[in-house]
């Protein structure tokens, strides 16, 4: 299984979960794991999701992921797990 993580940090809005679970649907991208919260009008989101049914590869999900984000005022950044694991070892 090829794990991806996304996440998407903004200003609250209505219909952000909504715009992102839409297009992985629509896409055939299975989301294993989903966490969010909103702190002080803030947005935040994770995302655990398997690509592998996707006819799109990552980087292709990543751009489109990205330029939902502008249109909806957030920003989403896609990346497969194991590099977002790398990054973030202390």
């Amino acid at each position: 299984m090829e794990k991806t993580v996304i996440t998407v940090v903004g200003k609250d809005g209505v219909g952000i979960i909504a715009k992102v679970c839409n297009y992985l649907a629509s896409n055939n991208v299975n989301i294993l794991d989903i966490s969010q919260t909103i702190t002080g009008g803030f947005f935040n989101m994770m995302m655990v999701v398997d690509p592998a049914g996707s006819s799109k590869d990552i980087a292709l999900l990543s751009s489109e992921l990205k330029q939902i984000g502008e249109e909806i005022g957030v920003t989403i950044r896609c990346q497969r797990s194991e590099i977002f694991e790398k990054m973030h070892r202390i």
